[in-house]
Order: structure tokens, then C-alpha cells, then sequence
């Protein structure tokens, strides 16, 4: 693997070879200077008990000098920066994951060090991340959990009064039947995502029909749109269309898009399912006349348990877009969407054949 450009000034020492020049060219002008002195003392005819002495004290002032500039330069090189990295990995060991390290040099002249710095940084920010939508995980799986039992027990609480005649006993046997009904997909839609993201579920891929597949799936909405008396459209290639991917997952994507179409659509609006391929590509697109989106809400869709039309939050769960976005990267494709209040919205769905 080619690393990146960057990592090619990284090869560099932290200390440049003009640093051990300097270091020989001083070194040789202090023998100059060490010859010079000792001359120098001949000449003069000092005690040699006193030149040794002399030689002896200059030396020792060259050994301190250099050994005082060499600690320096590696505190300032090494120690300081290696520090500042075990201090900010300490912060980040105990749950502060706000830590960052400045790096030494610009970044036209970062060298391995600024690289390490640099990727620690982005670890740091990547576990920041993680920690904030683990959290906010949590509290959203905390509140869809309670949301469904809250209404559970209530119409429990009501079904043990004597007083509840046959209609309220119905009704609220109802809402504990729907409740549980959307606490169970719920779970379920948790464990198939949380399965999907550790890849414990492994991917079976294999060629099949998308256009066959596509087919069976609209079917099962077909009671949705003749209750709602949407107008449903769809444009499927006749030929058989393959593609590779998991066959089993794939359902997943198609079903989550277009109960959503349908979902946000009213009575008398419409829905389409167009299907083609171009250059080497399979499109797929699911395109609906509803309620439409907001650029913020576009821009969040995907994100676990969000839901942007709030109207609509007692149908789902927030989970589903976030499943297809899973099974569409474990299999290769893109996803993008177009949407305008009022309007609309358009998912196209990319996959290689």
C-alpha cells in the first residue's frame, strides 16, 4: 500500500544532517583552538603542570558546552513533544477526548513526528465522535424503549378497572398490540444494525435479479397504495438486470425506501419505482409527491433514530434509512437524495452490475 504524500516528508530525521556538520566543523575548530592554546603556552613557557591544568579546564568546558547543547536540543526535539503526547493520551485514556497536541512544524514542512501528532489528533476526534453518538445512542434506544411500554402500561393500567366497557377494552387491547408490535421491530431493527456495523452478519454475496427483487418488494406495499389510493408508477426493465451482492440483505434497502415514499405521501399523491442501467451501472430510483424535506433534515436522515417529520414518528422508529445506508455500503453501492418541502423526495441508489 502507497502511503500518503504526506508520509514522504515524514522520512526525514528530526535532527538534519546540517545539525552533525555543525557538530563536526565545531569540533574541528576547537582541536584549532586546543593546538592554538597549547602552542600558545609553550611559547610562553608556562609550567606544564599549569598547561595540563589549562587543557584540562578548556575541555571540560567544551564536554559541559556540548553536552548542555545536545540536552537541549533533544528535550526540545523529543522530550517536550513526546510529553505533550503522553499527557493528551492520558486525558484521552480517562474519557477527555477533547485532547489535541499542536504540531511543531508547518505543515509544508511536517516530518514523521508532525505525522504521528497529526494522527493522533484525528484519532482523538474520530473517539469523540464515537463517544457522542454512543451516547446519544443510548439515550435515543432509552426513549424509543419507553415510549412503546409507557403506552403499554397505561392501556394495562385502564384494562384492570371494572369499569371498562367492551369497546375500551378493545381499544385499548389494540394499543398494546401496536405498541408491542413497534417495540419488537424495534429491537429487532437494533440488533440487525447492531450486527450490521460489527459485521457479524457476513455478507453472502452472489448474482441475482435486482429487477425481479425489486418487483417482490413493491408488492408488498400494494395494499398501502390502494388504502391511500396512491398512484403508483413503475418503470422496471423487462430483461433480467444482475447484479453481485448479498440477496438477502438487499430487501433491506428496497423495503425501507419505499415504505418511507409511501409513508409521507398522502391519499392521492404518488409514488415511483424507476429502474435502469447505464455505463456499467444499475440506477434506482424511489421518487414520491409527499411532505418533502428541509436541507437540515436531509442532511441527518441517515443518522440513527432521527426523524425529521415528527408527525409521522409514531409509524417508525428512525432506524430504517440507517439500515439501508449499512446494507448498501456492505454491498458496494451509493445512495444520494433529493428533496424540497412540499415538493417531494428522490432517492437514487447506484450499484455496479
Amino acid at each position: 500500500m502507497k502511503r500518503p504524500k504526506i508520509a514522504k516528508k515524514a522520512m526525514g530525521s528530526r535532527f538534519p544532517k546540517s545539525f552533525f556538520w555543525g557538530y563536526f566543523v565545531a569540533l574541528l575548530l576547537i582541536s584549532g583552538v586546543h593546538i592554538a592554546l597549547l602552542l600558545g603556552m609553550q611559547e610562553a613557557h608556562f609550567n606544564d603542570i599549569i598547561i595540563v591544568h589549562v587543557i584540562l579546564a578548556f575541555w571540560a568546558l567544551v564536554a559541559g558546552g556540548l553536552t548542555l547543547y545536545t540536552r537541549i536540543q533533544v528535550r526540545k526535539t523529543y522530550e517536550i513533544p513526546m510529553q505533550r503526547l503522553a499527557e493528551a493520551t492520558a486525558r484521552i485514556a480517562k474519557g477527555d477526548f477533547s485532547a489535541r497536541v499542536a504540531p511543531l512544524n508547518k505543515k509544508s514542512d511536517f516530518d514523521y513526528l508532525d505525522v504521528m501528532i497529526e494522527d493522533f489528533n484525528k484519532m482523538a476526534e474520530e473517539l469523540g465522535s464515537i463517544e457522542t453518538l454512543r451516547v446519544d445512542f443510548f439515550s435515543n434506544v432509552s426513549h424509543e424503549i419507553k415510549t412503546p411500554i409507557a403506552v403499554i402500561q397505561n392501556a394495562a393500567e385502564v384494562l384492570k378497572r371494572q369499569d371498562v366497557n367492551e369497546v375500551q377494552r378493545k381499544e385499548n387491547i389494540d394499543t398494546i398490540t401496536s405498541a408491542a408490535k413497534k417495540l419488537n421491530t424495534l429491537i429487532t431493527n437494533i440488533l440487525k444494525l447492531n450486527k450490521l456495523e460489527n459485521q457479524s452478519i457476513t455478507p453472502h454475496v452472489s448474482s441475482f435479479d435486482v429487477c425481479e427483487q425489486l418487483v417482490q418488494s413493491a408488492i408488498l406495499f400494494e395494499n398501502v397504495w390502494e388504502e391511500k389510493g396512491i398512484e403508483f408508477e413503475a418503470d422496471i426493465a423487462d430483461e433480467r438486470k444482475k447484479i453481485v451482492a448479498d440477496e438477502e440483505l438487499m430487501p433491506l434497502l428496497w423495503n425501507n425506501l419505499l415504505s418511507n415514499a409511501f409513508k409521507f405521501t398522502e391519499k392521492g399523491g404518488t409514488v415511483s419505482l424507476r429502474e435502469y442501467s447505464e455505463n456499467g451501472k444499475i440506477y434506482v430510483i424511489v421518487e414520491d409527491s409527499g411532505c418533502g424535506m428541509d436541507e437540515q433534515t436531509t442532511k441527518h436522515i441517515f443518522d440513527k433514530f432521527y426523524q425529521g417529520d415528527t408527525s409521522h414518528s409514531t409509524e417508525g422508529n428512525g432506524l430504517g434509512l440507517a439500515l439501508a445506508m449499512r446494507v448498501l455500503q456492505l454491498s458496494g453501492g451509493t445512495i444520494s437524495v433529493e428533496s424540497s418541502p412540499g415538493v417531494g423526495t428522490k432517492f437514487t441508489v447506484i450499484l455496479n452490475e
